[in-house]
Formats: C-alpha cells, structure tokens, sequence
C-alpha cells in the first residue's frame, strides 16, 4: 500500500475511527485531556492529531484494526505520526 499523501487526513481517519471505538475514545479522553466538545475544533492542531496516532500506535490491536479498516500496512502510520512531527517544528 502506498502513503498518505496527507498525514492530516490520516490523523482525522484514525480520529473517525476512535469515535467508532466508544472503550477507546474514553481512554483518548481521558489520557489527552480533552472533552468530547472539543473534539471538532482541535481537530485542526497538528500537535494533537499527532496525539491521536500516537494513541492507536500505543496499542498494536487497535492500530492494526485501524490500519486494517484503512488498507494500509502500519508503517504507514508511523510514517503519517513523522510528518506531522515534522509539520509542528519545520
């Protein structure tokens, strides 16, 4: 499988995702600090979508259920998690 071309877009996938997953979106919550209202408006910082992959990466079951809803191998979300490591500081 090939790359995101946006990694952004990926990050808003796994997001999706996680609203789909009620047991992790809870743990996301929790861990990340943010409230369900504010799901919406943070979507759009970088840092915390990068905080969502880093989230699906943190546990190999549901990556590997996200990369398999997805189509995509998981290094592609590791590489995805770089890029918006990269957008945050260049």
């Amino acid at each position: 499988m090939g790359t995101p071309a946006d990694p952004e877009l990926l990050a808003l996938k796994a997001l999706g995702f996680l609203a789909e997953e009620p047991d992790a979106l809870a743990n996301f919550l929790a861990l990340s600090g943010a409230a369900p209202a504010e799901l919406r408006a943070r979507a759009q910082d970088p840092h915390f979508l990068g905080g969502v992959i880093d989230f699906l990466l943190a546990d190999d079951q549901l990556a590997g259920r996200f990369c398999e809803a997805e189509g995509i191998a998981p290094q592609v979300l590791h590489l995805a998690r770089h890029r918006l490591s990269e957008s945050r500081t260049g």
